[in-house]
């Protein structure tokens, strides 16, 4: 079971893509896994042959455990276990087995059904084996159960809003741990300095004439691709801080701070997000926040970030100072892009700025080296065209 951010302790098998038998590599989808945010699908990070399934569908296990067993390529197959040898002293009885189960138990609990479905049938009363299940493998969730209540009038189905707050629920409490831990963990710092955007502006007015509207880019993936960079230049702010010491990351994967409908917050990654071009970028973004907010996300795009940003301009935020996700060490906020009187070259000008803030781990780096990063981020922004 993968950690899926600081805020997981376990996750719920939903449901295997891949069975016994079956060759896999690297970043093939074998399994889906239910947790407080999201379902989301895991990646396995070798090639070979999966040969046993160590956990049920419907099972929640903590972070750390075993899910199956992948033999790499080159390997030999496990050996079945040998059979217990003969004992020469007399058996004895051996206890009566337990009675089997009634068969409507026994029927429903071998169902593939979501955990929230099969709590949401018991407070309805509705028999999941009554149930057609419409989701992968004929997986039942949450709305044929209620589908089920409604046809049959046994209850009236829950309101839309009340079956979003349990998830919502989960969620506020899994961000409230993992906020709580950066709070009490990390020595945060902040600094802060105002960009002027009128150069990266006008840049991507000009490129976006010679786009289709669906091809063209928003200025947030310059925002993006200008934190990537500086990261390569200041890299103890792209890592993590493990036990007692940081560890930088050579791999830069910004992770983008994406509102849920309803509420709540996810932080996928953008991989190699210093390497790609801003069309690669842009098309992966809108790919991302369609996902993140249909909760179809990948286990890498969860686990992999490097460093975080967040941005509340959409909200009419200028200025945002959040909190660190840990184990990363660094977050930089964006506000919204305002007009402000700007004095350059003797004269007074009114153009188009944006704050740019980062939040830093102390135990990292100090505030020479913050106040390079957001030098270096203001660098690649009146620099557009190298992006």
């Amino acid at each position: 079971m993968p950690t899926l951010g600081a805020d997981m302790s376990a996750g719920t098998l939903t449901s295997w893509k891949k069975q016994p038998g079956d060759a896999v590599k690297r970043g093939d989808i074998v399994a889906v896994v239910e947790t407080d945010k999201a379902d989301i699908e895991i990646e396995v990070f070798t090639s070979g042959v999966l040969e046993k399934l160590l956990v049920e569908p419907g099972t929640t296990v903590p972070v750390g455990t075993p899910l199956a067993l992948i033999r790499e390529e080159g390997e030999a197959p496990t050996p079945p276990a040998a059979a217990p040898a003969p004992s020469a002293a007399p058996a004895t009885p051996a206890p009566a087995a337990p009675p089997p189960p009634a068969p409507a138990a026994a029927a429903a609990e071998h169902l593939l059904v979501s955990p929230s479905a099969r709590h949401l049938a018991e407070e309805l009363g509705v028999d999941l084996r009554a149930v057609t299940g419409t989701g992968p493998g004929g997986r039942i969730q949450r709305k044929d159960v209620e589908e089920a209540a409604a046809a049959r009038g046994a209850a009236p189905a829950p309101a839309a809003p009340a079956a979003g707050e349990d998830r919502q629920a989960r969620m506020r409490r899994a961000i409230a741990a993992a906020m709580s831990r950066s709070n009490r963990e990390i020595p945060h710092f902040y600094v802060s300095t105002t960009v002027d955007l009128s150069r990266s502006l006008a840049w991507l007015a000009a490129e976006n004439e010679k786009r289709p509207v669906a091809g063209r880019l928003l200025y947030g993936v310059l925002l993006l691709k200008a934190v990537a960079l500086a990261a390569g230049e200041v890299p103890e702010l792209n890592g993590f801080w493990e036990g007692d010491a940081p560890r930088p990351s050579e791999a830069v994967h910004v992770g983008v701070a994406v509102s849920l409908r309803g509420g709540g917050l996810v932080a996928p990654a953008l991989h190699d997000t210093d390497r790609k071009s801003l069309d690669e970028l842009m098309a992966e973004f809108r790919d991302l926040v369609q996902r993140a907010r249909a909760g179809t996300l990948r286990s890498s795009e969860l686990a992999d970030p490097t460093i975080t940003v967040t941005s509340l301009g959409e909200q009419g935020v200028e200025g945002v100072f959040g909190l660190i996700f840990p184990p990363q060490v660094a977050l930089v906020g964006f506000g919204k892009v305002v007009e402000r009187p700007w004095a350059e070259g003797g004269g007074v000008f009114v153009r188009p700025v944006i704050q740019a803030s980062l939040a830093a781990d102390h135990r990292v780096v100090d505030g020479h080296r913050a106040g390079l990063f957001l030098a270096a981020v203001d660098r690649r922004l009146q620099e557009p065209s190298t992006l």
